[in-house]
């Protein structure tokens, strides 16, 4: 295994004082399982107190799940209670606290705190998708697909694999985009207060009744399987799964969604595509929702900072993967099978590697 210690030490100050941007004497809370790359952790708590920060490490056991499956496993209220009061918030588990209770009552009650989502970060991902992006490159090109998206009104997408979804975007009663399904735009900027996520991905809730059509996953699905086998195929009708077909991980993933006994674990959550240049499939969903060319779907639970104000609550919450998509906004295609075809847009991915 490689440690990357170099590049890890330039990743861990871009992180902190870049992309947090901590001033001295400011709370930074990292949050580890023991499935976390130590390396990592010591990396970063370093970068953050040469920047004469004050960092603090919580390490906690690895759950059997992620999200609100972890409120009764991990010790919620005094994690909760150091949450509370931090400036800022860098989440490294495996076994991520985002969506859980722990992690709703910190971003609601705690109006100051800055969190960036990195769960099951490693030196090599550090490197990769942290350290060596070009990042007023990748902003320019990640605002202008946002607006393209965001102000379209029918979007539909294909993949080799075989996905072929259609829906609306939610729209007010004038036709323009809903401020209550804000389109986010990820650029790894966590220097002001909220929740933010690694660099290289855009996510919206759509009109959910609206997606209907064939939904392959092909890349990875987290949990329960991680990076994929073979594909898994959902028959989805008004944003709801009908029918999970594939093979031994389709028929775990199904296990696994029905083991909640909860009906939104089977709702389509949000869309995402995902755009990192230097993200490749791992099987850490982190790194794998940022692939180039690739969407992303979320199942079960919706945050707040989806559908504002409270979300649509979810026993738990699952990403799959489908790489390569072609894109058609409104009828006209700015990709196809990953590569942008769109002149401006193709112009900047060829100046990140793509």
């Amino acid at each position: 295994m490689f440690y990357h210690d170099y590049e890890l030490g330039k990743s861990s100050m871009v992180l902190t004082k870049d992309l947090f941007k901590l001033k001295p004497g400011e709370s930074f809370i990292i949050t580890a399982d023991t499935e976390t790359d130590p390396h990592v952790v010591d990396a970063i708590a370093r970068a953050a107190f040469a920047l004469d920060a004050k960092p603090m490490v919580i390490w906690t056991a690895s759950g059997l799940g992620c999200g609100k499956v972890l409120d009764s496993f991990l010790p919620s209220k005094p994690l909760t209670a150091a949450l509370k009061e931090a400036d800022a918030w860098v989440e490294l588990n495996n076994k991520w606290i985002f969506y859980s209770t722990i992690y709703d009552t910190a971003i609601k009650e705690n109006k100051k705190l800055r969190y960036l989502n990195l769960v099951g970060m490693t030196p090599g991902m550090m490197t990769r998708l942290i350290g060596r992006v070009d990042y007023p490159v990748l902003k320019t090109f990640l605002w202008e697909i946002v607006e393209m998206t965001k102000n379209a009104k029918h979007i539909h997408f294909t993949t080799p694999a075989g996905t072929d979804l259609e829906f609306d975007n939610a729209k007010d009663s004038k036709g323009k985009p809903d401020p209550n399904h804000p389109t986010l735009f990820e650029f790894g900027d966590a220097s002001t207060p909220g929740a933010h996520m690694l660099a290289g991905q855009i996510a919206w809730a759509p009109d959910l009744d609206s997606i209907n059509g064939l939904l392959v996953f092909d890349g990875a699905v987290d949990p329960p399987c991680r990076k994929l086998e073979e594909p898994i195929r959902l028959t989805i009708k008004k944003g709801t799964v009908t029918k999970i077909e594939g093979g031994k991980q389709a028929v775990q993933f199904e296990i696994w969604l029905k083991s909640f006994n909860d009906p939104q674990m089977f709702r389509l959550a949000h869309a995402s595509y995902g755009f990192n240049p230097g993200a490749h499939l791992s099987g850490d969903i982190v790194e794998d929702e940022r692939i180039w060319g690739c969407t992303e779907w979320g199942l079960g639970n919706i945050g707040a900072i989806l559908i504002t104000p409270d979300g649509i609550p979810g026993a738990s919450h699952s990403d799959g993967i489908c790489l390569n998509t072609s894109v058609w906004l409104d009828g006209k295609q700015i990709m196809d099978k990953g590569q942008m075809i769109d002149s401006r847009l193709a112009e900047l991915a060829h100046k990140l590697g793509h």
